[in-house]
């Protein structure tokens, strides 16, 4: 064994203690962020609508040091389109995201039904029917409306998207690909 080996071998724990220590900040962080209930008769953080009496896919986002005005984080929104705008909005404010949920269609029960011309799909609110955009596959400018308008519909399943998408049309991309520009032009 060479002299140099205790030190190098004590750096390299030293190290490594020094990543760990990093690392379990940052997931310290990411586990206390959850998503909450939306309770009924929320308003969404975006455009003012309440959230539960519209159809289709809703979001909250939680933010470093800024909160919504009015109540406790996350900020709540009635539609993926909403969570969007509202998230660009704030980055140019200088919001930073911390943590953004989606509903999961791969984890609920959904319903799609056709009325008045248009083809919604049904709305989730509970806390375990959200999933965070870092494991969201979206299905964007399908035939599916929400609350404002074509819906942003997100899947865990990557399949679950892409079945959706031979059936209703539409693209899928990962939910952290969402663009200023896909959004305004829904």
């Amino acid at each position: 064994m060479s002299e140099y080996a205790p030190k190098l071998t004590r750096r390299r724990f030293m190290a490594g203690t020094a990543t760990v220590v990093s690392l379990s900040g940052c997931l310290g962080t990411s586990e206390e962020l959850e998503p909450a209930s939306i309770e009924s008769g929320g308003n969404c953080d975006q455009c003012g609508m309440v959230i539960d009496q519209h159809p289709g896919p809703v979001g909250q986002t939680y933010y470093q040091d800024n909160s919504p005005e009015g109540h406790d984080p996350p900020a709540r929104f009635c539609s993926t389109n909403c969570t969007y705008r509202h998230r660009f909005a704030k980055e140019q404010s200088g919001w930073t995201p911390a943590e953004t949920f989606l509903t999961d269609y791969s984890a609920t029960d959904y319903e799609v039904r056709t009325g008045g011309g248009k083809t919604i799909i049904s709305r989730h609110v509970e806390p375990e029917a959200f999933a965070s955009t870092g494991a969201l596959t979206v299905v964007a400018n399908s035939e599916i409306a929400g609350s404002m308008g074509t819906a942003i519909v997100p899947f865990s399943d990557s399949g679950d998207a892409e079945s959706f998408a031979e059936e209703y049309g539409g693209q899928t991309l990962p939910a952290e690909d969402i663009t200023r520009e896909l959004v305004g032009g829904i």
